[in-house]
């Protein structure tokens, strides 16, 4: 470990120690250890959490309070989701779903002080008018305040191996109003530093010894990001909101790897990969009465600049010319979305006809180069990686939603898309479909306390156009030849959702899930010799999800509480090669995960520790077979003041069990359901502790 990390490792824990000492450190009020757990309020069949319920935690954002709510877990909007869609994340503000299509739950929620939060409902997804929404939705209620305010995170952390300290991650917004506008500025940096390093062996097919490895990896990413949101309301009952997003990325990574071998000259490969672009978003929308109704247009554009290259250069000792290679790409991608929600209301019954048009396209230029022995960079013919590709799509919509008695609701959702997929550049070609969508959602309150929800969903994918368009790997030696007949993964998909609200006790909820998945995308043969993501005719996959809370304090152990997770998955594919049944690549089929949290009594003081497991199945291309993964026991702990000068500091340590990077894969001379095995290669990199220093504070 370098110097400078371990001192600031100690710093930092030292000056949580110190800066949280009540001689420094001085407590307004009663001790947040002494509130008292989460428990919700029955209203109707919602069930009611305010602000006194999270005064334990000291929250400084909505975040921090969606974070302490017994039984649930955060899920955003699907990134795979085809345009603006329907709702599928599970939050909502103030009843409506989060706008635009890169402000994630997080991030929105981040930037509304707890101050301005009235209330947090948990509520049926069915007894909403926001189509989509599937189990229990948490709906956060707050009010922008007439005073400007704000908050802040910075969350620096270091790791004892390999890794660049983190100096650079953190967010801070502003928000308040200025006559009828509401606004939000926020700017953030998701920043990260990773890194492993350690043997990997290889072998041949009779186990005999290859060659030794000793590697090591880093990779140092910044994501700048400056949005900002915008609420009009008025004139009447009209609401308008501008949403506005910035974003540059900038990716650095790089892999020395001094390789020893049994017979032959020993070499070292560095292996450099870079990406550095930008995005943006713009969006907005605006809701007005109508004919009895309302009726809400938004649009959206988004579009980014998305540069790649990756190189490797390999030296020897028996100083040979060196050997290496080069892939660059160049990419634009764009996306234009108009839409229109029509909703009204016949008695109980709630309507809503929607309709959307979206275009989306990438323009790709690839160029792969060869080292010569003199230094200079050779060009090779390329031609299947340049291309452009475009969808235009069309979307109709009608729901209907209904209460069938006090305890249950209803929420039907049935239509259509209908688009035309076209590529331009090598093996190009135009398709047209039409594919239905909808969904079926009922909730019941069975009993005061017990909640189920049932969703049939018929859903459509998005597509990723860089697989229509060749793509060679020069880190693992793997190409993908492009596959111009790619359409959308479709999937019925079945959920059931059971959760049991256990009062002061805590809480616990299942869900049980099926999806049918037709045209499901993986790796499939492409010609006599290449590869590629393609379309297999059908999969099926199985989760038992299980995730509770459980407050300690009628058990005697005031201010603790625990959270369990547990998840086991099932999957089933026809392998294209070899027609056998096995199990979705890299699909994660066992995750235990736990944490304790302790706010001690008569004072501002946490602390707590966390541990998960996980495995992964075995990842398939056609010439090889191998499972990639990081573990598989992760463990962490964390002490916490809650007033340290005003502000909220938090100590963590995490993989403090030693979970590794590990790939163990087998690599077959052609493809694996003919050819003899080539090698056998076992990763097992060194990845080590890391330690995190988070500080949140409002202005």
């Amino acid at each position: 470990m370098r110097t400078g990390n371990r001192r600031a490792i100690l710093l930092g824990f030292a000056s949580l120690g110190v800066l949280g000492n009540p001689a420094f450190a001085q407590t307004a009020g009663p001790a947040t250890g002494d509130a008292p757990a989460p428990v919700a309020t029955p209203v109707g069949t919602k069930r009611v959490f305010t602000p006194a319920d999270f005064a334990r935690f000291a929250p400084r954002t909505a975040l921090d309070m969606l974070n302490q709510l017994p039984g649930f877990s955060i899920r955003g909007e699907d990134t795979s989701s085809r345009g603006l869609g329907q709702a599928s994340g599970n939050v909502l503000l103030n009843g409506k779903r989060i706008s635009g299509k890169s402000t994630d739950p997080v991030t929105a929620l981040q930037a509304i002080p707890a101050g301005n939060v009235t209330r947090i409902e948990l509520v049926d997804a069915a007894e909403v008018d926001v189509p989509g929404l599937t189990g229990q939705v948490a709906n956060v209620v707050y009010e922008a305040k007439k005073k400007v305010s704000g908050q802040f995170t910075y969350r620096p952390d270091i790791r004892a191996h390999y890794a660049d300290p983190n100096f650079t991650r953190g967010d801070v917004s502003v928000s308040g109003t200025a006559g009828k506008i509401e606004y939000t500025v926020s700017l953030k940096n998701d920043a990260s530093r990773s890194a492993a390093g350690g043997p990997t062996v290889i072998t041949r097919a009779d186990g005999s010894l290859f060659e030794t490895r000793n590697d090591a990896w880093r990779g140092n990413f910044d994501q700048p990001q400056l949005s900002g949101q915008f609420k009009l309301d008025g004139p009447g009952s009209s609401v308008g909101n501008l949403n506005l997003l910035g974003r540059r990325f900038d990716y650095r990574y790089r892999e020395i790897s001094r390789r020893d071998r049994v017979t032959g000259p020993d070499l070292e490969r560095r292996l450099t990969q870079g990406e550095k672009g930008f995005n943006y978003e713009a969006g907005a929308d605006y809701e007005f009465a109508l004919v009895g109704g309302r009726l809400k247009l938004i649009g959206l554009l988004r579009s980014a600049d998305e540069p790649f290259i990756q190189s490797t250069l390999t030296a020897y000792s028996n100083l040979s010319p060196k050997t290496g290679g080069r892939y660059v790409q160049e990419g634009t991608s764009a996306e234009k979305i108009g839409r229109g929600e029509y909703r009204w209301k016949w008695g109980k019954t709630d309507f809503q006809l929607s309709g959307e048009a979206a275009f989306n396209s990438l323009d790709l230029t690839s160029r792969l180069f060869n080292l010569n022995p003199d230094g200079s960079y050779a060009e090779q013919p390329f031609p299947g990686g340049t291309g452009k590709v475009s969808e235009d799509r069309y979307e109709a919509l009608a729901t209907i939603g209904r209460p069938l008695s006090k305890a249950v609701s209803v929420q039907l959702v049935a239509g259509g898309e209908w688009s035309t997929i076209v590529q331009e550049g090598p093996g190009g070609k135009q398709r047209s479909f039409f594919r239905p969508k909808g969904s079926l959602n009922i909730a019941a309150q069975l009993s005061p306390t017990f909640n189920a929800n049932f969703k049939i969903i018929r859903r459509v994918g998005q597509l990723d156009f860089q697989q229509f368009l060749a793509r060679v790997f020069l880190d693992n030696d793997n190409q993908n030849a492009g596959n111009p007949d790619l359409v959308p993964t479709q999937q019925w998909r079945y959920e059931l959702e059971l959760a049991k609200d256990l009062g002061r006790f805590g809480k616990t909820r299942v869900n049980l899930i099926a999806a049918l998945f037709e045209d499901f995308v993986d790796i499939i043969p492409i010609g006599a010799t290449g590869e590629s993501p393609g379309n297999i005719d059908k999969a099926r996959a199985y989760a038992i999800d299980w995730n509770s809370t459980f407050q300690l304090d009628p058990f005697g152990l005031k201010g603790a509480r625990i959270n369990l997770r547990g998840l086991m998955q099932f999957s089933a594919i026809r392998d294209p090669l070899t027609g056998e049944k096995r199990a979705l690549s890299s699909f994660t089929d066992r995750l235990l995960e736990g944490d304790f949290r302790h706010d001690i009594p008569k004072s501002n003081w946490a602390y707590g520790f966390n541990a998960s497991y996980s495995h992964v199945t075995r990842a398939f291309r056609l010439n090889e077979v191998g499972r990639q993964f990081e573990g598989p026991v992760w463990a962490g702990l964390f002490i916490e003041n809650k007033d340290v000068f005003g502000l909220t500091v938090k100590a963590s340590a995490s993989n403090l069990l030693n979970a590794r990077s590990r790939w163990d894969r087998i690599v077959y001379t052609g493809r694996r359901n003919s050819a003899p095995i080539d090698f056998v290669e076992t990763r097992n990199r060194l990845i080590g502790p890391i330690f995190t220093l988070s500080v949140r504070g409002t202005f």
